[in-house]
């Protein structure tokens, strides 16, 4: 809950596209439609993701609007779960269990086909009694401004965030410039022709 409370380090975006007057009905059923919900009995590794309460990750209702929109700004969270296995204690179990096959079949190396079985049986079992690992990013989009923070520096998290955002809403994510906050053509076509390391030094 960084973005309600404490220090934040965010990106910046314009928020690209039409918001309908009624957007607070039509935007609380896109939450709705596109929240985070488990899979039931998932064992597999593919990521499952969706929009939660910034107050709790546990919490994917959005029919509260005391809980998320504050007059224009709305405050949500993008949750990603992911199982994933350890690598060296995975591959020594199989192993393990491999050998013990060839004990019992009486044979000096375990079969392709036999190793395949073994692996996805071993699989199964531990990604059923796996916990999955949960990350977040959070965001405050000022709907009627055109824009939103992201509390997130991540180029992958951004990418998803953008992704999921625009499949919800129809609304393109695109990052803010600093040249965006300088009203002057002029002074921005100026800015450009002298380079970066100018530009810099103007706008710090």
């Amino acid at each position: 809950m960084g973005i309600l409370d404490g220090a934040m380090t965010v990106r910046r975006f314009r928020v690209v596209g039409d918001v309908p007057e009624d957007f607070r009905d039509v935007y609380r059923d896109r939450l709705e439609e596109y929240s985070f919900h488990e899979r039931p009995n998932d064992v597999g590794k593919e990521e499952v993701e969706g929009w939660v309460q910034v107050h709790n990750l546990l919490d994917n209702s959005f029919a509260d609007f005391n809980r998320w929109l504050y007059n224009q700004y709305a405050v949500f969270s993008l949750r990603v779960d992911k199982k994933s296995l350890p690598a060296n204690l995975f591959r020594a179990t199989l192993d393990k269990k491999c050998q013990e096959w060839c004990v019992e079949a009486n044979l000096e190396r375990c079969p392709t086909g036999v190793r395949k079985q073994i692996k996805e049986e071993l699989e199964f079992d531990w990604l059923k009694r796996a916990f999955p690992r949960v990350s977040t990013t959070e965001c405050c989009w000022n709907i009627t401004g055109g824009s939103l923070i992201l509390h997130s520096l991540s180029t992958g998290s951004g990418e998803r965030f953008q992704k999921r955002f625009y499949r919800t809403f129809g609304l393109k994510l695109v990052p803010w410039s600093p040249l965006d906050w300088v009203e002057d053509t002029d002074r921005v076509d100026q800015l450009l022709s002298v380079g970066p390391s100018a530009l810099h030094g103007e706008l710090t």
